[in-house]
């Protein structure tokens, strides 16, 4: 992952902790609902803000923060165990932010379709 985005995304998360909003930034619940349309405009190449590798890390440190085999470390190494989650956990926030803020900007730069039957008269 390159420097530039991995400094966007934790200043993403820092800034949402914070609680400053830029203006016309997307609230929580706008980048939650986000998410599937953000999947789904990835995997199906409509939308090249965010790298199908890029997206597919995300969706292995979820697995990896989930996992019930990463206990061993916690019970093991305590705080060690317990750190690289947090900054698994981090990165991966911060990221979701930074990925919704622009998927949703682009997504309202896009003309609206309506989906349904076009009649033509004839």
């Amino acid at each position: 992952m390159s420097r530039v985005r991995r400094t966007a995304a934790l200043a993403a998360l820092w800034q949402f902790v914070r609680g400053a909003r830029r203006p016309g930034a997307p609230d929580l619940g706008t980048r939650v609902k986000a998410i599937p349309r953000l999947v789904d405009a990835v995997v199906t190449d409509r939308w090249d803000g965010l790298t199908k590798g890029r997206l597919s890390l995300m969706a292995l440190s979820v697995l990896y923060i989930v996992s019930p085999v990463d206990v061993i470390p916690e019970g093991v190494l305590l705080a060690l165990g317990l750190a690289d989650d947090a900054l698994v956990a981090s990165w991966l926030a911060g990221s979701v932010l930074e990925a919704t803020e622009r998927f949703v900007r682009w997504e309202r730069g896009q003309p609206e379709v309506v989906k349904g039957q076009v009649v033509t008269d004839e």
